[in-house]
């Protein structure tokens, strides 16, 4: 019998059920809270507004596990919700938030040591905070990797402190997701839900456009991060950015085009449309390309790894690639703790 795929989901959101109230501690309702309106469910509020309802899979692993058997989901990989980034806040209050975070994702990776693992967070305002709390999740509590913001209070990810913490996230071989958050252009888009549908994407391009222009990837090849949302409109964008560094030296800061660079990144499924996602194959090859479905939101894939089983003329391995094993290589695990054989 043909070999069951094993599936990793890499891009999930998680928050603490009794997620810290900072904003009636500190006075500052721009601190997100989770209001809950039964025992299934609750609201994060922000600003004093409803900003998303959530069903209790958004913090229970027993949920969380009962729908990701339903859905043939061995393993998933959980990250903070990005509005609970709050680099906007005093960085030692960030700090705070953060920990609480990471302390709970590692107490929920630890108790289901076979079904999930976990990202962290830090105070990407300020990077010796966030190279300290960066240490104390990986080495300290087990976490595997952190999850950043697309940018911080409107610093790019080629910003000098943004830079300083990526170089300490490759010397010490953590892999990192960037998410977007904070979406260029937010205050033309408060119709249709844009910030979703348009605004993350176009975010995503211009984190990793920022990213590639650095420089940071000659000086660490191996630094291994991971674009959400399929790298948003980067894979579409990339002829037109290799011009723009073909026809202005002045701003080249690396010795390749982007597009050589893009090819060194790594990106999740969340495309949708298997004619997308062969576009990305055709770009960067199966092996940068990680299943992942931003569950439990609305906009996630459902269920989990369709539009890579969707694809036509891609092999089987191939397919086995994106819908696990690249996970396992990218976080680093061992993937005999992880994948049995079944037939």
């Amino acid at each position: 019998m043909k070999e069951k795929n094993f599936r990793v989901d890499f891009h999930t959101h998680i928050i603490p059920e009794d997620f810290p109230d900072l904003a009636a501690k500190y006075g500052d309702d721009r601190f997100p809270i989770l209001k809950h309106t039964c025992s299934c469910g609750a609201e994060i509020y922000k600003g004093g507004k409803s900003f998303r309802e959530v069903d209790e899979n958004a913090w229970d692993p027993q949920k969380r596990i009962a729908e990701m058997d339903a859905e043939g989901v061995d393993v998933q990989v959980l990250s903070p919700i990005p509005v609970t980034f709050t680099y906007w806040a005093d960085a030692e209050k960030c700090l705070e938030l953060s920990k609480a975070q990471n302390d709970f994702i590692a107490s929920v990776a630890a108790q289901y040591p076979d079904r999930f693992v976990g990202l962290g967070t830090v105070p990407l305002q300020d990077a010796d905070l966030a190279i300290a709390e960066m240490e104390r999740a990986v080495n300290e509590l087990g976490l595997i990797g952190i999850e950043i913001g697309s940018n911080a209070n409107g610093k790019n990810l080629d910003d000098p402190e943004i830079q300083r913490f990526l170089e300490a996230a490759a010397k010490m071989d953590v892999p990192i997701l960037v998410h977007p958050w904070a979406t260029v252009g937010v205050d033309r888009m408060p119709k249709h839900n844009f910030m979703y549908s348009i605004g993350m994407p176009s975010e995503t391009a211009l984190a990793a456009g920022s990213l590639i222009f650095s420089g940071i990837l000659d000086k660490y090849p191996n630094l291994k991060i991971c674009f959400a949302h399929g790298g948003g409109s980067l894979p579409y964008l990339l002829p037109r950015i290799d011009q723009a560094w073909e026809v202005w030296p002045h701003i080249r800061a690396t010795k390749q085009p982007p597009s050589y660079y893009a090819k060194k990144l790594y990106y999740d499924t969340l495309v949708y449309d298997p004619r997308n996602l062969q576009f990305m194959l055709e770009k960067f090859g199966a092996n940068h390309i990680i299943m992942g479905t931003d569950y439990p939101f609305l906009l996630r894939e459902a269920p989990p790894g369709k539009v890579v089983e969707d694809l036509e003329n891609v092999s089987d391995e191939e397919k086995k690639q994106m819908l696990g094993e690249n996970a396992i290589e990218f976080l680093g695990l061992n993937k005999a703790s992880f994948i049995k054989e079944t037939v």
